[in-house]
Parts: C-alpha cells; sequence; structure tokens
C-alpha cells in the first residue's frame, strides 16, 4: 500500500473510532440526561400515556385520570377538591411541569420506577396496561378541611404533626389553587397559569413549608428551652433580674413590653403574659452560640429537612451582636421560621423533648397495592432534656389556661400553646403577623402539636394578634385530630 492510501485508511479509521465512542457514549453515557431532557417531547408523551397512579388520603384517592381526545397526551391528571389538597399533591400539568408529591413521586405515579419493573414485565404477557402505583400520604382529611376552612380567605399557613411519630397530619397553605385548572396543555390552562403564577397573591407558593415568616413571640419557647437546657434558669417560677425598663445589651435602646408587671417576671409568668424584655434579657444570658445550639436541634439553619417536598431552611443567625441575639430571643431581628418548624417546636416539646423527623408519605404501593417501600419514624435529635420539657409543657399549658392562648383550649383534653405577634415591613408599619403554636394531650399522650401563621387580615391592626385570630384555627385542627383518633 502507497503512502497516501495508507493515510487514507489510517485517517478513515480513527473516524469510525471517533464514531464508535460518540455512539457509546451518548447511548450510555449521556442516555439517562438526554431522555429526562425537559425539550425531548417523548418523556412528556410517555409520561401521560397511561392514566396516573393516585395519592391517598386515609385510603381515598384525591387524584385521578381522565381521557383527553385529540392529543399525543392520552390522559391529563385531576385533582378532587384540588384547592384543599394542592399543598399537599402540588401539581403535574401537561404544558408546566410539575411539583412537590406529583414531581417527587413521578416514577411510582407513572409506573416507570425500577421498582415496579417485575409488574411492567408481567403485563408484557398478560396484556394488561400498564399502570402508575399509588403514594400514600399520612394526611387527616378532617383536620386538613379544619385547617383549610379556618384560615377561610385569609393569606397564611398551617401545618400539623403527630409529636409521637413525625407523620405530617394537615399542611395548608390560603390562598390556594386548583391543579385541574393547567393541567392540560390548552389555551384555558395557559391562561388559568399565567394567571396564578402572576397573581400578587403568590398562590402557587406552598406557606407551610416553602415561606419563612419572623416566628414574634412563639419563638419564647425555644428561648425558654435554652435557658433550662443551658442553666440559665433553674426553677421556672423564680423572680428573674430583668429590668423595667430593660435596655438592649450594649446600648441605650429599651425595649417595650405591650403591658405592665415584667418586672423581675418568673420564666412561668413571663411566657404567660409574653413578657419581651424578660426573654431578651434571658437570651442574652444564654449567649448567642448555645441560642443558636438549641435553635439548631429544634430544626433551624437546616436546609435539608424534606417531608419528602423540602423545606426552607428557618434560620437563627449565626454572626449577630448581642442586641441582635436578645431580640432574636423573642423572635423579632433575623429570626425567620416556616410553620413547619414552629409546629416541629411545639411537636418536641409535647413529646417530652424528642423531635421525630416530619414525614408526608407513608408508603409507596405498587398497582396491585403491594406495599414498595414504607415510611419508619426516625428521632431527628433531642432539643431538651424530659424534665426541661415537661417544665415548657407547664408554662404553655399556663399560657392556654390564664394567658393569652385562652381561646385554644378544649374541654376534657390538656392543651398547651403560645402567642406570637410578629412585626413586619418597614418601620413595622405593615399588619403584624398572627402566630399561634400548640400541642394537644390525652392520657395516650400527644396525638397533635401545630402552628398556625396568618399573613395578613382584614382586621384593624390593633385586633390582629395570635391569641385572637390564629389559636382559634389551631384549636380546630387539634379538635378534628382528637376526634378521629383510631
Amino acid at each position: 500500500m502507497n503512502k497516501p492510501l495508507r493515510r487514507i485508511a489510517i485517517f478513515c479509521g480513527l473516524l469510525i473510532l471517533a464514531l464508535l465512542v460518540r455512539t457509546n457514549w451518548l447511548q450510555y453515557v449521556q442516555a439517562e440526561e438526554l431522555a429526562t431532557r425537559k425539550e425531548n417531547r417523548r418523556v412528556q408523551i410517555a409520561q401521560y400515556g397511561t392514566e396516573r397512579g393516585n395519592i391517598i388520603v386515609e385510603g381515598q384517592p384525591i387524584t385521578g385520570s381522565q381521557a383527553v381526545d385529540g392529543s399525543d397526551y392520552k390522559y391529563k391528571r385531576t385533582y378532587l377538591d384540588g384547592r384543599l389538597w394542592a399543598p399537599v399533591t402540588g401539581f403535574a400539568s401537561q404544558a408546566f411541569g410539575s411539583t412537590q408529591l406529583e414531581s417527587l413521586e413521578d416514577g411510582i405515579l407513572t409506573g416507570n420506577d425500577d421498582r415496579l419493573f417485575f409488574d411492567r414485565t408481567i403485563g408484557m404477557f398478560t396484556g394488561e396496561k400498564k399502570q402508575g402505583g399509588n403514594v400514600v400520604t399520612t394526611l387527616k382529611a378532617a383536620a386538613q378541611k379544619a385547617a383549610y376552612e379556618g384560615l377561610g380567605d385569609k393569606k397564611g399557613a398551617v401545618a400539623a404533626i403527630d409529636p409521637r411519630t413525625g407523620a405530617i397530619l394537615a399542611l395548608v397553605s390560603t390562598p390556594s389553587y386548583d391543579p385541574s385548572a393547567f393541567a392540560g396543555n390548552s389555551k384555558t390552562d395557559e391562561k388559568a397559569w399565567v394567571e396564578l403564577k402572576d397573581s400578587p397573591d403568590k398562590n402557587l407558593v406552598n406557606r407551610a413549608l416553602r415561606e419563612t415568616y419572623p416566628p414574634g413571640s412563639t419563638f419564647k419557647v425555644v428561648t425558654a428551652a435554652a435557658a433550662l437546657e443551658h442553666g440559665v434558669v433553674s426553677d421556672i417560677n423564680a423572680p428573674t433580674d430583668t429590668p423595667e425598663p430593660y435596655l438592649l445589651p450594649k446600648t441605650r435602646t429599651p425595649l417595650p413590653n405591650q403591658h405592665g408587671g415584667c418586672e423581675k417576671a418568673s420564666l412561668n409568668e413571663a411566657l404567660k403574659v409574653s413578657c419581651n424584655t424578660v426573654f431578651a434579657n434571658i437570651a442574652d444570658k444564654v449567649t448567642r452560640d448555645k441560642m443558636v445550639e438549641t435553635a439548631e436541634k429544634f430544626g433551624f439553619n437546616n436546609g435539608k429537612i424534606d417531608t419528602p417536598v423540602r423545606a426552607f431552611a428557618s434560620v437563627y443567625d449565626k454572626n449577630m451582636d448581642a442586641p441582635g441575639n436578645a431580640l432574636s430571643g423573642i423572635g423579632q431581628f433575623n429570626t425567620a421560621a416556616t410553620p413547619l418548624q414552629m409546629a416541629m417546636v411545639a411537636a418536641a416539646i409535647a413529646n417530652d423533648g424528642k423531635l421525630m423527623k416530619p414525614y408526608m408519605v407513608d408508603q409507596l404501593t405498587a398497582p396491585n397495592l403491594d406495599v414498595i417501600e414504607k415510611t419508619e419514624p426516625q428521632e431527628m435529635s433531642r432539643p431538651l432534656s424530659a424534665a426541661n420539657a415537661q417544665k415548657v409543657q407547664q408554662m404553655m399549658v399556663n399560657v392556654v389556661e390564664t394567658g393569652t392562648g385562652t381561646k385554644a383550649k378544649i374541654p376534657g383534653v390538656t392543651v398547651g400553646g403560645k402567642t406570637g405577634t410578629a412585626q413586619h415591613g418597614e418601620k413595622n408599619k405593615k399588619n403584624p403577623y398572627a402566630w399561634f403554636i400548640s400541642y394537644a394531650k390525652t392520657d395516650k399522650g400527644s396525638p397533635v402539636a401545630v402552628a398556625v401563621v396568618i399573613e395578613d387580615s382584614d382586621a384593624d391592626r390593633e385586633d390582629i394578634s395570635g391569641g385572637g385570630l390564629a389559636a382559634p384555627v389551631a384549636k380546630k385542627v387539634m379538635q378534628a385530630v382528637l376526634q378521629n383518633q383510631g
């Protein structure tokens, strides 16, 4: 072979080798990426080519599928009472993708999950249509409805947890939306989506998990726990050394209370009537670093709390100065929390200091209802000892029995709670947020802990309070859980 032909042969060989390398790279290395790219319509056609499995609440589906004529998408998602359950389900839309459980558990719901391979294989031989599996939630319908109706037309959110297990019992965000309105890909669906996406009310935001607020005086429960755990306070009925007026540390700025009677008030009395000065003073004595330590044991500064929907991280500033720490001890300054986070605080107190990891999916099942995966309760942390948790319980019960939280009383049931009214806006000019956290306890333990935040209200500013607006909502949720216990 002469030299030019040899060069051509080598060059052609290199081209063939490059082609083989490229082909194998596409087939084996990039296959998953290409198959799941949103631009690949075949993925969506397959996704909506069969009926999706359902999201289940107490044995009943809250989702469905509807056949679509004249489209290469054979089915679209439907929702039963969509506005009620949207903060749980999220949405699955042919045109606009999916969120929350619909997205996270898409493999199970479409039947494409590797764990359903056997079912798909059997179906090939039997001729049965491909089916999706089901997502069985921990939610309680009565509690969800009580929370939704309790919030009514107010902006806000509710999170309710079983303190014994961490199971989420209710998750509500208002104003809500109906996922069915844009589940297809028609012009009508597009119009509904655009209206929702651009709404100033942020209907698509799950306020219970994905919005943080200054927790106001509800955070005083965390400060009380820190004081007990770090030995700043041992006797909750002993007078503190809090002066009146109280100046923020290293400043000449007085911190106001909403009422008198807070000078040297005990921890118990201070929580009952919500003394800012006592808890700011205590937070300063605990010190910033130890306040951070306690807050983080309750779940603050943790950006990986998955329910399985990931919650935004609640924040207790690690780098603030002494005045900032004092203000943070009363739930102001840079402190911010999701409703889920504050429900976790109440749950840990109710569960004698043991915080269970919150979860919303009880189990995943195959189309034949065989259990594929089941969630087992898991301890997350121990923010405080059982003895100190019981002291905080005593204080929270006092709040409900004789303090600012009397509207949460339930006859024949031990209820502990804490109100909060959190200032916000430039120079605190906007209507404050109304908060309430609580738990109910029977002789069988505590089956429910609740956090309620009301973001705004038609009430006059002077009439907005956690005890007045949020406590009645929490009461309804607790009653719903208690009345429907097995």
